[in-house]
């Protein structure tokens, strides 16, 4: 599940958050965005104002600086700093806009050697250092708005691939008030093997929350795989037990598929919390966890970890004997309290793997009990998401081991608008 400690890709919180991010760590959350993809859009956004670009005003700011220094100092030697001007605007510009600087340097270069008259001449070698200079500009400004116009498109491939697997799920989505903030470890994919997904039908509604061993593609096709049968299965199943069931087999039959293509990761696993929520227990809920770290349920009256006994990982069922029908063996299906006020926070290894400079691991527990303490309105989804999303990046200082994802959930009290409290 590990995929080195790149920077961040910062998500967005799904569901909803309309409640601010505290204010102190604003400052993280732009730096994570900017400085984490690294690409054409954040340089983009640091170089305007308003919506507009201010790129053109650096070389702009060189190319008189040089002029002035030329003019005030009368050494002939600062001129020939004009090469700098157009290599400069290559950096920030596009192609017209590095076009635009390579004339005006070749125009202030030949003012500064006939016009201004207050030194010799260069001569032709100086001139022609200036216009070559500002011919591999342009052409090196064309290389790089070619390449981020590809990363852009790849992009645009990657957020499609990543609303088809992680599909964005209504506003009080089969009765439940829930939000998600997804952290991609690998900020060029911006998609990896952590899923979630809610699904409604006539049993209840069912959550299902996991995290595919290893990355890459391989990883996103096998979490698809699985987000597609728990879709059919929480809806047309009515016991728990099935789906679960049924999330193993279709592990295995993926597993076999890819392993009978040869590939590298026929031997792939996932660790998943699969939730229950009867319509006929309004005080409790129903869950299964596949070797992932169990639920926790934050409420007014603090924060507790539900006495779940999980199981092995999905696909790995094959390590312990069948039962008499032949079916996988899966984990219990456990029937546990949840108070209507209370509110079900499943992260994947992500936040329990976050770890500071000094190698301590990241306790969102802690966190969290301060912020329930201090306020109860904390426990609201919108507001439980974004507080462990910041106290994950503030613990690893932005940079996460693995692919994030942190999801609250909880029932919506009858007559009462899940945005109302966020």
């Amino acid at each position: 599940m590990r995929a080195g400690r790149p920077r961040a890709s910062l998500g967005p919180v799904r569901g909803r958050v309309r409640s601010p991010v505290r204010a102190r760590w604003r400052p993280l959350g732009r730096l994570v965005r900017a400085v984490g993809r690294g690409d054409a859009v954040s340089r983009h956004e640091l170089l305007s104002v308003r919506g507009r670009t201010v790129a053109w005003v650096f070389p702009l700011l060189l190319l008189i600086g040089i002029a002035a220094g030329d003019v005030t100092t009368g050494a002939f030697e600062i001129i020939s700093w004009t090469v700098l001007v157009p290599g400069v605007a290559a950096a920030m510009c596009g192609v017209a806009g590095t076009a635009v600087f390579a004339l005006l340097a070749l125009l202030v270069y030949v003012c500064a050697d006939t016009v201004w008259q207050h030194r010799e001449e260069t001569g032709l070698p100086g001139l022609v250092l200036v216009v070559l200079g500002g011919a591999i500009a342009v052409a090196a400004a064309g290389f790089r708005v070619d390449g981020e116009r590809r990363m852009l498109h790849m992009r645009d491939i990657a957020d499609t691939t990543r609303r088809t697997v992680l599909r964005p799920l209504p506003v009080g989505f089969g009765g439940l008030d829930h939000a998600a903030v997804y952290l991609a470890a690998d900020s060029e994919a911006r998609v990896g093997g952590d899923f979630y997904d809610i699904q409604p039908g006539p049993h209840g509604t069912r959550v299902l929350v996991g995290d595919v061993q290893g990355k890459g593609l391989g990883a996103v096709e096998t979490a698809a795989a699985l987000l597609g049968t728990f879709r059919e299965a929480a809806y047309h199943e009515a016991d728990l037990a099935t789906v679960a069931e049924r999330l193993e087999v279709r592990m295995v039959r993926h597993r076999g598929h890819t392993a009978a293509l040869g590939r590298s990761d026929g031997d792939r696993f996932a660790t998943a919390v699969l939730i229950g929520f009867p319509p006929d227990l309004p005080d409790a809920v129903e869950a299964v966890v596949f070797g992932h770290d169990p639920p926790m349920a934050i409420g007014p009256r603090g924060v507790r970890v539900l006495p779940v006994v999980g199981g092995l990982p999905l696909g790995m069922a094959e390590l312990v004997s069948a039962g008499r029908s032949g079916a996988p063996p899966v984990p219990p299906v456990h029937r546990l309290r949840l108070a209507a006020d209370e509110t079900l926070l499943l992260v994947t290894d992500g936040v329990t793997e976050a770890r500071d400079p000094a190698g301590v691991f990241y306790r969102p527990a802690d966190d969290i009990a301060r912020a329930v303490a201090a306020d109860a309105r904390s426990a609201v989804p919108a507001r439980l998401v974004a507080l462990v999303r910041d106290g994950t990046l503030r613990h690893c200082r932005g940079r996460v081991a693995d692919d994030t994802t942190v999801f609250a959930v909880r029932r919506t009290p009858a007559g009462q608008d899940p945005a109302a409290d966020g």
